[in-house]
Formats: structure tokens, C-alpha cells, sequence
């Protein structure tokens, strides 16, 4: 699903870092080895038939590397 974040990302939190994240082998071998962090945050997307939502999304990051896979995770309000 493709979709466009509109408004900066709150209330970020780390859910994993390193050896703790289930698709670690997965990062390391599409970007690159690094310090990877699993982070989830709320931000207001606009999805694809237009409507603009505030979503939780989960995303991977790493210094040098950057954001990853980014996803809405779950609809809020």
C-alpha cells in the first residue's frame, strides 16, 4: 500500500535494537550492516484514494543507512 506521511512523526519509540529484531539478517543483507533500531510513532498519512489519517506506523532505521520499510501498522481515531 502506498501512501504519503504529511505531518512530522511523535511520540517515537524503540521497540527492538539489534540481535532483538526478528529480521535483522533481512537488513543487513538488502542495506547494509549497521546499529539497526525497530522504531513506531504516530504521524498523519494521506493514503492513496486521498483521505488523510492518523496512523501508527513501525519503520527500521540506522545511522547512515536511514529510514527503512516503513508501515502503517494501525488506524488510530
Amino acid at each position: 500500500m502506498k501512501f504519503e506521511i504529511v505531518s512530522p512523526i511523535e511520540e517515537i519509540e524503540v521497540i527492538a535494537i539489534g540481535t532483538t529484531i526478528r529480521n535483522l539478517s533481512y537488513l543487513e543483507k538488502n542495506y547494509g550492516s549497521g546499529r539497526w533500531r525497530k522504531l513506531k510513532g504516530k504521524a498523519h498519512v494521506r493514503l492513496p484514494n486521498g483521505s488523510i489519517r492518523l496512523v501508527e506506523l513501525h519503520w527500521y532505521e540506522s545511522h547512515g543507512i536511514g529510514r527503512k520499510d516503513i508501515k502503517i501498522k494501525d488506524y488510530i481515531g
